[in-house]
């Protein structure tokens, strides 16, 4: 019976865990379609971008997020 309330606690924590650091991350409602295209395209290419600087996956992804978003506004 101890063992079993343990492990439930343990699952309980794990899972709060998971759901705030889920949470610290949050990113802000999407303004339309081009904005909803530019973060697929960011997520897409995220891993696959070259990287000589080493710079973090969040760094990298606002990168490609903002390109993406000044290639829409020259194509209006």
């Amino acid at each position: 019976m101890t063992d079993t309330r343990a492990t439930i606690g343990a699952c309980l924590g794990m899972a709060l865990a998971a759901l705030a650091a889920g949470g610290a991350r949050a990113e802000p409602p999407i303004r339309g379609p081009q904005d909803a295209a530019c973060r697929q395209e960011a997520r897409a290419r995220v891993f696959s971008a070259p990287n000589p600087r080493g710079l973090e996956p969040e760094a990298i992804g606002r990168q490609i997020y903002h390109a993406c978003m000044r290639r829409a506004k020259h194509r209006r």
